[in-house]
């Protein structure tokens, strides 16, 4: 009897062990449309270069409303942007800028997979690589 409770306990760990985190990254596509872009320009409110991935929050004035909402766009790992030319602390808060973006599947969300970031200058920032020029693609 004490043989089998230790045999159970031994193949439920190994079990236990061999299976995949349940925390394991996602695509993008599985919360995005990939095959749609949109553009918004807003204000920025915060920029989060945390990992697994930054996130660009900027308020938004709606076209039909005049409401002034808050989008959410997900960007690459902070080592990426990082590598792609954006520094830390670039964007400060109130910075105007332009965003290309894929839009978030579930349509109630404010929110899109970021492809592209312009500042009011021309500079261009992206998930890509390197940008180039004013309103590189």
């Amino acid at each position: 009897m004490k043989r089998r409770v230790l045999a159970a306990l031994a193949l439920g760990l190994a079990l236990f062990l061999a299976s995949p985190p349940i925390s394991a990254h996602h695509s993008f596509a599985a919360a995005y449309d990939t095959s749609k872009t949109f553009t918004v320009q807003g204000t920025i409110v915060q920029v989060r270069l945390t990992n697994p991935h930054s996130w660009f929050f900027l308020d938004v004035k709606n076209a039909v409303t005049g409401d002034v909402e808050r989008w959410a766009f997900e960007a690459g790992t902070p080592s990426g942007m990082i590598r792609n030319g954006y520094k830390p602390n670039e964007l400060a808060t109130g910075t105007v800028v332009t965003i290309r973006a894929c839009p978030a599947k579930d349509p109630t969300q404010k929110a899109g997979m970021l492809q592209q970031l312009t500042t009011a200058d021309g500079k261009t920032y992206g998930m890509f690589g390197p940008q180039e020029g004013p309103g590189a693609q």
